[in-house]
């Protein structure tokens, strides 16, 4: 250890109250044993030499008892002994009564009459430091766990707002992925529904020319496809009612010609199935394997309605949608089954996963 770790050691050692103390309890005892010394002997009617030692030796005796009796109070104090506490702090009492008192009526400076006083005030804080308040090395210790438990309390407020505010942004990201779905959603509905409108006009308008060309041509075409067209080697003849005509008649190889064009016939217009589906019965597959089977059979969690989705849970959800039903579900269907099941995920994600599964199952089954 360095000089200086030894001051510093020592400076924390030190009780500022006991050096005041000492020095108060010193100045005070110089102060009654020069005011007495010099003024005792005189009360006592004593003079010359007689008179100087009889007062000083005075001064000191009450300076002796002062200072014993301080001693012993701290020593009462320190044992808790109730009677050695009362005895000695009244002596102590006493004495610094005794004291004031001199140097009020004897002092020539009676503003020094209020230092017994004050030695008596850093006595009693010196005490109550020693006897009341823990020593340094404990207050430390104290100190170090009373800041230890700010900084958890701190620390356990910091991870509570972290939480909310996670628990905040779930939601608004949440909120969001709603938001785009529905959007989604509209923007599909009208891409669909103009698609739809041009279709029904272009089969209109088709429907407007075919029924244009039948009213103006139909009969001819009509007459037309009624005769029947012969070739001779390889100029065509044509008879009416079918009837070979008499110079063809004999050894010339005569064969029909069937037109090239067949007539165009228009069917009938029915509804767009672009977005719709053909409604087929369906039954639910007995014995077919639950949700619970299909993930322990994955080595994956069972899907919850209120979790989040891995693409594992997804596949399995939704191949337990298709195949619980006999024929299996289209996609709309299970898209449906899906949402009504309380299930949630970015319908991308879900037309991306019924892909892969449609996938497997026609690379299963041979053409």
């Amino acid at each position: 250890m360095n000089l200086t770790e030894k001051a510093e050691a020592y400076v924390s050692r030190l009780n500022l109250f006991a050096v005041i103390e000492k020095l108060l309890t010193l100045a005070s005892l110089v102060l009654v044993a020069i005011t007495a010394g010099g003024q005792l002997g005189r009360l006592l009617g004593l003079h010359g030499t007689m008179a100087t030692v009889a007062a000083w030796s005075i001064a000191l005796v009450y300076d002796a008892l002062w200072i014993g009796s301080l001693r012993m109070s701290e020593v009462a104090i320190r044992q808790r002994s109730a009677l050695g506490m009362a005895v000695m702090l009244g002596i102590s009492a006493a004495a610094i009564g005794v004291s004031v008192a001199t140097l009020l009526v004897l002092g020539h400076v009676k503003i020094f009459a209020g230092v017994p006083v004050a030695a008596a005030a850093f006595m009693g804080l010196r005490l109550f430091v020693d006897n009341v308040l823990a020593d340094g090395a404990t207050a430390q210790q104290i100190a170090a766990q009373s800041a230890a438990a700010r900084n958890a309390r701190a620390l356990a407020a910091a991870d509570a707002r972290h939480l909310a505010s996670e628990a905040h942004t779930d939601v608004v990201t949440e909120t969001a992925e709603h938001l785009a779905e529905m959007e989604r959603q509209i923007a599909r509905s009208k891409v669909l529904t103009d698609a739809q409108a041009k279709i029904s006009k272009a089969r209109a308008d088709a429907e407007a020319v075919l029924a244009k060309a039948d009213k103006e041509h139909g009969v001819a075409a009509a007459a037309f496809m009624s005769r029947e067209l012969l070739s001779v080697g390889s100029r065509p003849v044509v008879t009416p009612g079918g009837h070979t005509p008499p110079e063809l008649d004999g050894h010339t190889v005569v064969t029909q010609v069937t037109p090239e064009i067949e007539a165009v016939t228009t069917p009938p217009v029915t509804q767009d199935e672009t977005d719709t589906e053909r409604v087929v019965e369906q039954v639910l597959v007995k014995g077919a394997m639950t949700l619970e089977e299909l993930a322990l059979a994955k080595g994956i969690e069972t899907p919850e309605p209120s979790m989040t989705l891995s693409d594992e849970q997804l596949e399995v959800v939704l191949r337990w949608l298709r195949y619980t039903m006999e024929p299996p579900r289209s996609y709309r269907q299970a898209q449906d089954a899906f949402r009504r099941a309380g299930f949630q995920a970015r319908e991308e994600r879900v037309r991306r996963i019924w892909g892969q599964i449609e996938t497997r199952e026609a690379k299963a089954v041979p053409a």
